[in-house]
């Protein structure tokens, strides 16, 4: 994905965090019929932290950031923790499938930003690639919003998804320079610290109540906080550092099938055949562009062997 060297280790972090993404959405809408979408991004980022406070403290003063680093690394926890917030409420306006695919829009964000910021080319194949799992996810946003039921909001909800994705875009970009010199979890505990007190600040101010659930709805907030963010956002994180973020978002694209798969097994919610048919697409654009990068990276270590 960039001709430099990419440990074995990262393709099975990265597997097992897109698994992980799968099921949040599934996640949040159980967590919803009890909660707000605030107070679900809230304690999903608490207990994150408190589930990574005993392995990162004890390794905090042996890698700490520079004054740039850290306030990198609070700018995107601000971006993270507004992810968080926007995309959880859009799933109370749209579907899973439609939540899903529209937050995943940010490979187009990454590239031209990746480009722009970081002067991160992409092939033209991978571009391309992108631009049909662009379609793709188009045509699943508008199937979803023809088979919406009354008194739903998908153009709302599908409007917060896709501010997600320009939110988990900045975040991921920032990532990218950060980790460059830091550790992982140097890097992760504060980041979902400050994307913790982002969550908090606005549920406070609107008063949303924070307690008083029952212990199914803390149950799954752990759940959130250890799959999807610890395991999802922590394996990207993990990664960013070998792997440019155009890349992790093209990647990220491959959440809603199986997001849409436990809908329909779940909640018995069938997307239209548009929808499917931009599953497909997305599907096949990102088949696309991992075979057409293997076989860049073969030609060039050929022709590097050969010089």
């Amino acid at each position: 994905m960039t001709r430099r060297h990419i440990p074995f280790r990262v393709y099975p972090i990265l597997a097992l965090g897109l698994l992980s993404f799968s099921a949040s959405p599934i996640l949040v809408r159980w967590a919803g019929e009890e909660a707000s979408g605030l107070a679900i991004a809230v304690w999903r980022t608490l207990l994150a932290i408190v589930m990574l406070a005993p392995f990162a403290l004890p390794k905090l003063r042996a890698n700490r950031l520079s004054k740039r680093e850290a306030g990198l690394t609070v700018l995107a926890g601000l971006f993270l923790g507004l992810h968080f917030v926007v995309w959880i409420l859009s799933l109370f306006y749209t579907s899973v499938a439609s939540a899903s695919v529209l937050v995943c829009l940010s490979p187009v964000f990454l590239a031209a930003l990746g480009f722009w910021l970081l002067g991160e080319r992409l092939a033209l194949p991978v571009v391309a690639a992108i631009g049909l799992a662009v379609v793709g996810a188009a045509l699943i946003g508008w199937g979803d919003q023809a088979g919406q039921e009354s008194g739903a909001q998908p153009l709302l909800g599908n409007a917060l998804a896709l501010g997600g994705a320009l939110l988990v875009s900045l975040y991921l970009l920032i990532g990218r320079v950060v980790r460059q010199r830091t550790s992982w979890l140097a890097y992760v505990f504060p980041l979902y610290l400050a994307a913790a007190l982002t969550a908090l600040v606005p549920a406070l101010l609107l008063e949303v109540p924070l307690w008083g659930y029952s212990l199914r709805f803390y149950a799954l907030c752990g759940l959130m906080a250890l799959g999807p963010q610890i395991l999802g956002h922590g394996s990207f994180n993990y990664s960013v550092k070998y792997i440019p973020a155009a890349w992790l978002g093209l990647l990220s694209l491959l959440e809603p099938v199986g997001a849409s798969l436990l809908a329909y097994l779940l909640f018995d919610e069938v997307p239209p055949g548009l929808s499917v048919v931009g599953m497909v697409l997305v599907l096949v654009a990102v088949a696309f562009a991992v075979q057409y990068e293997q076989w860049a990276a073969k030609r060039h270590l050929t022709a590097s062997s050969t010089a």
